[in-house]
């Protein structure tokens, strides 16, 4: 087991957390208007549901998630999360403080936020079965299964690096922001969830009459 082999699995788990997306835009939202952990806490909301799909895909569970009916319920439930979130950031834009507040919103509310918008996510259904369901074949047939669990540790160890990243920038970037950046960014993170959320929702029902 070499040491480069386990760094390339960390920065296969960075590679999996940056792309601009759902979470990644509430990410933003959250540090923006509360600080560090609250950003940081929907990140751990949105590992826990990556930590969930990784162990359903270990576990050979995959046929479930196949299932039309299960694809349709979370592209569905996935679009009215996404679409709510969306109208809440833009409609909460204007009441901004750049004093921190960290008590102003619920750390459990943040938590629930990045869960929910990963665990409703077909995208990162698909994501996992396609980009971990393929390392695991390749991990299992090259080094055995009992590294597995070893490589997978070490892509959730740069999920988790990704999170603790994109919070220290985003509250880096919150003190040198005025009240006009503050409120453009969080819209603009509201229009980014309600654009992923549109497209969710078309997707669900696309499928559903089909």
């Amino acid at each position: 087991m070499s040491v480069s082999l386990l760094v390339s699995y960390i920065f296969l788990g960075l590679t999996l957390a940056a792309p601009i997306g759902p979470v990644n835009s509430a990410r933003l939202d959250k540090g923006i208007k509360n600080g560090f952990w609250h950003a940081w806490i929907v990140g751990t909301g949105s590992m826990i549901a990556d930590a969930i799909f990784m162990l359903l895909i270990y576990l050979g569970l995959v046929n479930f998630l196949d299932m039309p009916i299960i694809q349709i319920f979370l592209w569905l439930f996935g679009g009215f999360v996404l679409i709510y979130s969306g109208i809440e950031c833009i409609v909460k834009a204007n009441n901004i403080d750049l004093a921190f507040s960290r008590g102003k919103e619920s750390m459990l509310k943040c938590f629930l936020t990045g869960f929910i918008m990963s665990i409703s996510s077909p995208l990162s259904i698909l994501f996992w079965l396609g980009i971990y369901g393929s390392v695991l074949a390749k991990t299992a047939s090259n080094y055995g299964r009992t590294d597995l669990l070893i490589y997978s540790s070490m892509i959730f160890l740069g999920l988790a690096l990704w999170d603790i990243f994109v919070a220290a920038i985003t509250t880096g970037f919150r003190r040198f922001l005025n009240y006009s950046s503050l409120r453009a960014i969080s819209i603009l993170s509201g229009l980014s969830l309600l654009g992923f959320g549109v497209y969710f929702g078309y997707q669900g029902i696309k499928a559903l009459i089909l």
